[in-house]
């Protein structure tokens, strides 16, 4: 795709500084810049690539003022960082512009249900009285199981598996690998030391717009739901067990597992590799840095919390200050 100074300008309610008809035909991290590309300088530590970049065109911010010359055109906009990320969401969609295809090769049943202009690539099946919502991609070898029901414009990437009776939310994004639905770990033991099956009979209720990263699974309820809010952000090699719920706009990175039955608050923040324990209640805007073992309820709201088990940051600074004086004691 081809965007001009211009159109990029008007786009983000910029001003071009240069030459308004130059284009850009693909994107680069400013230290890659070359002769064609677009990038974008919003971390003062960057500004050295400002001056020996050779990209067409640079977003900037406004209040940017160069200490040497620049070779790309400029397109000065409020805050170069939001002003990309909007300029590659439009180029996304513009690419996964919805058409309506069902490959030969896919399998469904009189009895499902699909939108307007709903693709399904090659080799996918989607099981009875299933409902797949408009403008929805459903990539080749994709699982849906019966009686799911699958909101507008989602997008399921190749290997996504998802069990019957999944309740999925508009605007969701699940990567490959995702398997949504799975039964629970739960195993009670017998008296000679063995394990018991619990079936799990519960589902997945995912709200709208939430992306779910490659690999990541979400674990159907014991009974009831397992319950993932709108907006939330779930990263690679994830695990959501059961019976958990994820407040909406919540975020982890990967490797983050959550125990069963365990409530997470809403706008979260949890770094990689976090680890919850079941049957917790975490508060609204908590922050878990990477590594975090919780192992109790966090019930103040706002907190950010790093360790295993975690404490807040200034006690483990502290803390890990004396650590280091009685290491060089030793």
């Amino acid at each position: 795709m081809e965007l001009s100074a211009r159109f990029i300008a008007q786009l983000l309610r910029g001003t071009v500084e240069g030459n308004e008809n130059a284009v850009a035909t693909r994107f680069a991290k400013i230290e890659h810049g070359k002769p064609g590309a677009l990038s974008f300088y919003a971390n003062p530590k960057y500004e050295e690539y400002v001056y020996s970049s050779e990209a067409t065109i640079l977003l900037v911010d406004k209040t940017f003022q160069p200490k040497h010359p620049v070779k790309p055109t400029l397109v000065r906009v409020d805050n170069a960082y939001r002003a990309i990320a909007d300029l590659l969401k439009y180029v996304s969609d513009k690419k996964k512009k919805a058409r309506r295809h069902r490959s030969l090769r896919a399998r469904w049943f009189w009895t499902t249900r699909f939108g307007k202009r709903v693709y399904v690539g090659a080799y996918s099946f989607i099981g009875h009285h299933t409902e797949v919502g408009d403008e929805s991609i459903i990539h080749e070898h994709v699982y849906i199981g019966d009686n799911c029901k699958i909101g507008k414009r989602c997008i399921f990437y190749p290997g996504v598996r998802i069990y019957p009776g999944m309740v999925i939310g508009d605007d969701v994004i699940l990567h490959s690998g995702v398997v949504i639905g799975a039964d629970g770990f739960g195993n009670a033991p017998r008296e000679d030391g063995s394990w018991e099956k619990i079936e799990h009979l519960g589902n997945v209720v995912i709200g709208n717009d939430v992306e779910i990263g490659a690999n990541s699974t979400v674990d159907r309820a014991q009974m009831e739901s397992t319950i993932i809010g709108n907006g939330v952000r779930i990263d690679n090699l994830c695990m959501i067990a059961h019976n958990v719920i994820i407040g909406d706009h919540t975020a982890m990175a990967a490797q983050t597992g959550i125990a069963g039955s365990t409530e997470i608050g809403k706008y979260c923040i949890f770094g990689g590799q976090v680890g919850i324990a079941g049957h917790l209640k975490i508060a609204d805007h908590t922050t878990i840095l990477a590594q975090g073992g919780v192992i109790g309820h966090i019930r103040k709201e706002g907190e950010m919390l790093v360790g295993s088990p975690v404490i807040p940051v200034k006690q483990y600074m502290k803390a890990y200050a004396l650590f280091r004086r009685a290491a060089r004691e030793d």
